[in-house]
């Protein structure tokens, strides 16, 4: 790469780690405006899933119209919707406006996750784009991952606070791509890839019928699992430990914090010594063990620092999981990756939307049933990791 094309890409990196960093603030600060305007859990999952639900309808749409409307016109729109969705959020008072700002802040991410995507592989060549994608991918996770930490930080100040910090970044982010991006017409420019989503699109139900054979069949359950766990476990833990064990403002943002630390050092540092020591299967399995694990430890432990614990344990779990299958998919179908890729991302869209809905519904009837759920679907999933191993071996042994 030369260092022209390095330099438009650390720009687009450090977009979408903001981006992603500002979908997460709201987490820490969730039982605070629950409180603050009476809402119920479930008025707060609706509020999480609405992200996910626009962010899954619009992906595809913004992905086509990039292709023809041009790649930087997309990422400074969407940086410029992030900023106006995180605004709305620090000046809103009602429910329906709470509700908008998410729905914005998904189309925002529709808008420029794809399409960041579909620019690196416009500017990178086949040697350097699984490495720049890479990059990609760990600012999207290091986003979401450090977010509810600062998040909690900042609300020390105004549980509001962290949207209007994340609403300027916005804007000088939107500046930033205006003026160091490259216009369209570059010559950069001229070969065209499509993202994941296009791909799913155009290819159609032919092929995705091919896919789904046993094992990807599994791999697949495993995705919409994981993204269901995580995002009804994330959705209401801060409601649910400020409610039941009295977890204060400072309590929550160093839970979340600690999580981002120690996810980024796992993912980045021990992530493929896991899977060389175990392989993808083992370490699916022991994460998927661990995180239901955890879970029942968070209902029944009263313990703060050990409740912190099994906070943690839970997080890093979901945290290895999503590389891991994401590996393990990518290895069992070296032909089809932006078909699988597209796959990836639509369940576990469909996971972050059904989760927050089921988990704060649940919330307001009992306090442990939505964890109870998301423990069911975890063991269930653990159990399934047998099957799995066997037929991977099986499908070895016919290769």
């Amino acid at each position: 790469m030369s260092r022209e094309v390095k330099k438009i890409i650390a720009v687009v990196i450090f977009c979408e780690f903001l981006i992603c960093l500002g979908m997460s603030l709201i987490f820490p600060v969730m039982p605070f405006i629950k409180n603050e305007y009476h809402f119920s859990a479930f008025d707060m999952g609706v509020m999480s899933s609405l992200f996910a639900f626009v962010q899954f309808v619009a992906s595809p749409i913004v992905g086509r119209i990039s292709d023809k409307a041009g790649r930087k016109p997309m990422l400074v729109w969407g940086l410029l919707v992030f900023s106006l969705a995180e605004f709305v959020f620090a000046l809103a008072s009602q429910l329906w406006l709470f509700d908008l700002s998410r729905a914005v802040d998904g189309l925002s991410a529709a808008m420029f996750v794809p399409t960041s995507m579909a620019l690196a592989a416009d500017l990178t060549s086949v040697k350097d784009r699984a490495k720049v994608i890479g990059w990609l991918s760990a600012a999207f996770s290091g986003g979401l991952i450090l977010g509810p930490g600062l998040g909690g930080i900042l609300a020390n100040i105004n549980y509001k606070f962290p949207f209007w910090v994340a609403g300027i970044l916005g804007l000088v982010s939107t500046v930033v791509a205006l003026v160091m991006l490259p216009r369209d017409d570059d010559e950069r420019f001229k070969s065209s890839t499509n993202n994941p989503e296009n791909e799913l699109l155009q290819g159609g139900w032919s092929q995705v019928k091919q896919l789904l054979t046993p094992l990807m069949v599994t791999l697949f359950v495993m995705i919409f699992v994981m993204a269901f766990g995580l995002a009804g476990f994330e959705s209401i833990y801060s409601l649910y430990v400020n409610e039941v064990h009295n977890f204060d403002l400072q309590a929550i943002a160093l839970v979340l914090t600690l999580n981002g630390i120690i996810s980024l050092v796992l993912q980045v540092f021990l992530f493929d010594r896991m899977v060389q020591w175990w392989g993808e299967v083992r370490l699916i399995r022991y994460c998927f063990f661990a995180s239901a694990a955890g879970t029942v430890f968070v209902i029944y432990d009263h313990s703060h620092w050990q409740l912190i614990v099994a906070t943690l344990v839970v997080f890093e779990a979901f945290d290895m999981l999503r590389p891991a299958i994401t590996t393990l998919l990518t290895k069992l179908g070296s032909d089809n990756q932006g078909l699988l890729n597209g796959v990836n991302m639509s369940l576990t869209s469909v996971g972050n939307i059904i989760g927050p809905l089921i988990s704060g519904a649940l919330l307001d009837v009992n306090y442990q049933y939505p964890y109870w759920i998301v423990i069911a679907f975890l063991l269930v999933s653990f159990a399934i990791t047998f099957e799995l191993q066997y037929m991977r071996r099986k499908k070895l042994e016919e290769e």
